[in-house]
């Protein structure tokens, strides 16, 4: 190693630090050789005596392309024609290499003022550490109108989200400056997902503003009476309520007990009803299921493969993994009920195979056990309520716990990889069984499908939907429901009839329910001619609602359950 690089190593530079040095050392050796080149060749070659500084002055015109005619008329000889290209030539590569080294590094390196791209803030909601997709939670705020900053102690994370146009800055969510960055004074709520980090989040925002609404949310529902004591107002459990929700899907398959209904209006009722394989809708286009006929209630809407259609197509088939959205009065309900649940009815030794029991599967055993079934748990650790110890994924594992028998499996295990496998595995051992999925990706979602699930919940989008609901009071189904129901006032809509309102039309929202100036809930004329004092019962997936929030500026009301 030369004496010169040593001596630079022992500076102490960083890697990239010291290639800048060893270049711009480089580049002045270069110079310094041009100009004494060039002098000397213009004495002997052309016999012209120059200044070292004009020859300076020269090269450096050349090497930067800013010009280099000056000294053209002085040329004659053939090698000093090759040597001034030579300098040409050099002068552009260089150029390219310090744009590279040295100009991209600079700006792309440069540490980015996150603070900087905020607005002013005022009646927002703070939300620190989100880690269920924070892009879904961020989406679903912006496109209701509410207006948020998300702290990140990851810088990466944050620029990333800053990059992509959200609200985000770098910081940790336990330092008092952090929450002054984010104009908490201002701040309508804040929202926690720290993990184990929540309970420091919290006590330091009561530290700031004892009177803001904090929302905790936490996959340890254990959790909830310490974060309470510490100053949470409403503690929110993602997991267990998408494991409490896919144990009464997966119990209400075999069950003519009606659940999940929301009154919309004098006796009548909505409801999900998944479709079962051996059901005899199975197989018949929605125009051929004579649902109304035959049972008075009406199919409002269908996810078909998880893509919901609203309303449904006449000609859309009816599969087992489809699930209907229904309207009607408790007994025409609970008639349809007995066309899309299996044949067999529910015993208390109907057998429900979980597997995973974290928190989604404990939350899932609770509600199967309290209806009286039997429940098979599988897990990877030897821990309570497990009988077969081993991978979900496994063949083995799954016939173990009987499988080939079972009435329906529910699928909550954290990786979605292994979740795939599961489904698509209880899928080829018996396709009587329903099959119910968690997924920790929304994108997964279609995949669970595909694979043979008839029933799947995301994470991200139940955690998504039960934090708005808070925060707009929103009504849904259920919170971790495929299907968003609010109930707006039809101020908008004075003078128009519903079909001319266009409501569909414009935002894929259905008007199932019209409730007058007195309370009173009528049928759904499409010739209705809206006075304004009515309010309005609209059921859509997450788009549809949040675009005709938007498209008509409107806000939603209590709906009654």
């Amino acid at each position: 190693m030369s004496p010169l690089s040593e001596s630079i190593r022992r500076f102490g530079p960083s890697r990239r630090m010291r290639h800048v040095i060893y270049y711009l050392i480089g580049l002045v050796s270069l110079i310094i050789v041009y100009v004494v080149a060039y002098n000397y060749a213009l004495a002997r070659l052309e016999g012209v005596n120059q200044s070292i500084f004009a020859s300076f002055e020269f090269v450096v015109q050349t090497m930067t392309t800013t010009g280099y005619g000056q000294d053209s008329d002085i040329w004659s000889h053939p090698l000093m024609f090759l040597f001034v290209a030579l300098i040409q030539i050099s002068g552009i590569a260089i150029g390219f290499f310090t744009l590279r080294l040295i100009i991209i590094p600079l700006f792309t390196g440069a540490e980015v003022n996150l603070d900087d791209r905020l607005s002013p803030k005022s009646d927002h909601v703070i939300i620190c550490e989100y880690r269920r997709d924070s892009a879904i939670l961020l989406d679903e705020l912006r496109e209701l109108g509410i207006d948020y900053v998300l702290i990140s102690s990851s810088r990466e994370d944050a620029e990333s989200l800053s990059n992509r146009g959200y609200a985000a800055i770098h910081g940790s969510p336990q330092a008092a400056a952090t929450f002054e960055r984010a104009s908490i004074n201002t701040a309508r709520a804040v929202i926690t997902d720290a993990g184990n980090a929540n309970v420091n989040t919290i006590l330091t925002v009561r530290t700031l503003r004892p009177d803001v609404d904090v929302i905790a949310l936490t996959d340890d529902s254990d959790m909830e009476s310490i974060l309470r004591t510490v100053g949470a107002d409403t503690v929110l459990s993602p997991h267990a309520v998408l494991g409490h929700r896919l144990a009464e899907k997966a119990v209400a398959s075999f069950s003519s007990e009606l659940r999940d209904t929301i009154e919309i209006g004098g006796k009548t009722k909505l409801m999900e009803l998944p479709v079962s394989e051996s059901s005899e809708l199975v197989g018949r286009r929605i125009r051929d299921t004579n649902v109304r006929e035959r049972t008075g209630a009406n199919i409002v809407g269908a996810w078909f493969d998880g893509e919901l259609q609203l309303p449904p197509s006449p000609d859309a088939v009816v599969r087992p993994n489809t699930v209907l959205l229904v309207s009607g009065e408790e007994t025409a309900l609970e008639e349809l009920n007995e066309f899309t649940r299996p044949p067999r009815s529910f015993t208390e030794h109907e057998r429900f195979i979980l597997v995973g029991l974290g928190e989604v599967g404990q939350a899932a055993r609770s509600v199967i056990e309290k209806s009286g079934g039997e429940v098979v748990g599988i897990d990877v650790e030897a821990r309570d309520g497990v009988d077969v110890v081993g991978d979900g994924g496994s063949k083995e594992a799954l016939l173990a716990a009987g499988a080939e028998n079972a009435g329906a499996i529910i699928i909550g295990v954290p990786d979605d990889s292994t979740a795939l496998l599961t489904t698509a595995l209880a899928q080829s051992l018996s396709s009587e069984i329903e099959i119910l999925v968690r997924v920790g990706d929304a994108e997964t979602t279609q995949k669970a499908f595909t694979a043979g699930a008839d029933y799947v919940l995301s994470v991200p989008r139940v955690s998504a939907r039960m934090v708005a609901k808070e925060l707009r009071g929103e009504d849904v189904l259920a919170p971790a429901s495929q299907i968003r129901l609010v109930r707006v006032p039809a101020s908008e809509f004075a003078g128009a009839t519903l079909a001319n309102s266009r409501i569909y039309e414009q935002t894929g929202c259905r008007v199932i329910a019209i409730e007058d100036g007195d309370g009173q809930t009528m049928d759904v004329d499409p010739q209705w001619r809206f006075t304004g004092d009515e309010r309005l019962t609209i059921v859509g997936g997450d788009e549809a609602v949040q675009k005709f929030l938007k498209r008509f500026d409107v806000s939603p009301t209590d709906l009654a359950r």
